[in-house]
């Protein structure tokens, strides 16, 4: 059984959905230091999104994600 991803997670997805953005963009925004909250991580992990040339984008996966949210 497959776990639904986190609510925030797919607001991360959401965010590189809208439009490519730039690694560093994406990590001033989603980066935490909190141990408990590791959305970047967890969603590159997971395969909902993929530095692709500098950029962020949402894969396949992160985008069918979003279609059941």
């Amino acid at each position: 059984m497959t776990e639904a991803p986190r609510p925030l997670i797919l607001d991360l997805v959401a965010f590189v959905a809208a439009r490519p953005r730039p690694h560093a963009e994406v990590l001033e925004a989603w980066r935490t230091s909190c141990p408990r909250l590791t959305v970047w991580e967890d969603a590159l992990e997971a395969g909902y999104v993929a530095c692709r040339d500098g950029m962020v984008v949402a894969t396949e996966k992160g985008r069918a994600a979003l279609q059941t949210r």
